[in-house]
């Protein structure tokens, strides 16, 4: 099966905030929009800010590798180099990780670079890169 773009709309209490974040600190580029949505390129994918003005984060955390990790969350695997520069341009942007920079499963199979981050809505984000791409579901039986 080839490999097709995703969709996912999601909710946001502002516009504009998710316009200079999507935009200006992660990079998206910007697509079709209206008073109450924007369209936005995540890496290939169709993510869609939709407005809902009472729109509150979700606060359920699941223990992962020592971390509690935000549920729900969504984001993209880049490669090693791309997710060394968005780590930097998060940092530099003011951006409060939720779960820091790091290498989680480390010397396992599967091992990866992983960080978490909200956007000003409280939509959790998570951004992973794999030192071998090959280990992407990787479960540890697959180990020699």
């Amino acid at each position: 099966m080839t490999l097709r773009p995703f969709h996912l709309a999601f909710p946001v209490h502002d516009l504009a905030a998710a316009r200079a974040f999507y935009g200006g600190v992660l990079g998206c580029v910007e697509g079709r929009s209206s008073d109450e949505w924007i369209d936005f390129d995540f890496g290939g994918h169709q993510i869609v800010a939709h407005l809902d003005p009472a729109a509150q984060p979700v606060a359920v955390t699941n223990a992962v590798d020592g971390h509690d990790v935000p549920v729900p969350h969504f984001g993209i695997v880049l490669t090693m180099p791309d997710w060394h520069a968005l780590a930097a341009r998060v940092e530099a942007a003011g951006v409060a990780f939720g779960i820091a920079p790091h290498i989680r499963f480390k010397g396992q199979a599967g091992e990866q670079a992983t960080m978490f981050f909200r956007d000003p809505s409280g939509n959790a984000l998570e951004f992973k890169a794999f030192a071998d791409d090959a280990e992407l579901f990787a479960t540890g039986k697959d180990a020699a």
